[in-house]
């Protein structure tokens, strides 16, 4: 049966916040490490017009958003999240790091930020989470200012051809025992490969962002396990 988006949202809610404490270490084991070569690809991107304000939105542990403060000491960064365990473990980072990045509380489909509030928004394996893309991407566009730019990395249905058979066999059977075992949570790492598969194909993401406004490109990264859609607000 299907989730309602309500259900759907407090049921994320509640995995990422009880797989927060290893939630980094998985994300290097799972990826081969490949993740932090994809991210600072999305961080070059957002950071291509020099915004001044910036929000990272699905922070989880704050990752991505640590690494554009890094990167562009001179913007502001928030790191937004709906899992109050995942946001106290950014603040952390922040702290031990030096880094002044604010981390809040928030819901993508009910932003707590005025119109035109961002120069760029950033959302690195998070948005397939969210209840209703439509509604996420009308938020997106309402925070950003114009000539604003929205980058989203996330993991596409896994490719087609042998590559892709071998992945999926990997995504479907391997990473949810790994995870379950280093997690103590088997349910959340089954329901990352059934929300990849479930995820819009690149082409549909694209004409998802164009219909919300968003002039948009794209570029697949390691055979087509991960995607980056930039789209830019006229």
């Amino acid at each position: 049966m299907a989730l309602s988006p309500e259900e759907k949202a407090k049921r994320v809610r509640r995995m990422f916040s009880e797989i927060a404490p290893r939630y980094d270490l998985l994300n290097r084991l799972l990826s081969f490490g490949a993740d932090l070569r994809w991210r600072r690809r999305a961080v070059g991107l957002a950071l291509e017009r020099r915004p001044a304000r910036i929000l990272d939105l699905a922070t989880g542990t704050g990752d991505l958003a640590l690494l554009l403060k890094q990167t562009a000491p001179g913007a502001e960064v928030v790191g937004a999240d709906f899992a109050p365990p995942m946001l106290e473990l950014a603040r952390k980072k922040a702290r031990e790091r030096g880094l002044a990045v604010r981390f809040l509380e928030a819901d993508a489909l009910a932003l707590p930020f005025p119109e035109g509030a961002f120069d760029a928004i950033t959302i690195a394996f998070g948005f397939r989470n969210f209840a209703d893309y439509r509604r996420a991407l009308g938020e997106l566009h309402r925070v950003l200012a114009p000539g604003g730019r929205l980058v989203i990395l996330e993991f596409p249905p896994p490719p087609k051809g042998a590559f892709g058979l071998v992945y999926r066999v990997y995504f479907q059977r391997f990473l949810p025992l790994l995870g379950g075992l280093i997690s103590g949570n088997f349910g959340a790492y089954r329901y990352l490969p059934e929300s990849v598969e479930a995820f819009p194909p690149p082409e549909t993401l694209k004409a998802l962002m164009e219909e919300a406004g968003f002039s948009v490109r794209y570029e697949l990264l390691t055979f087509g396990v991960a995607a980056i859609h930039v789209g830019d607000k006229a």
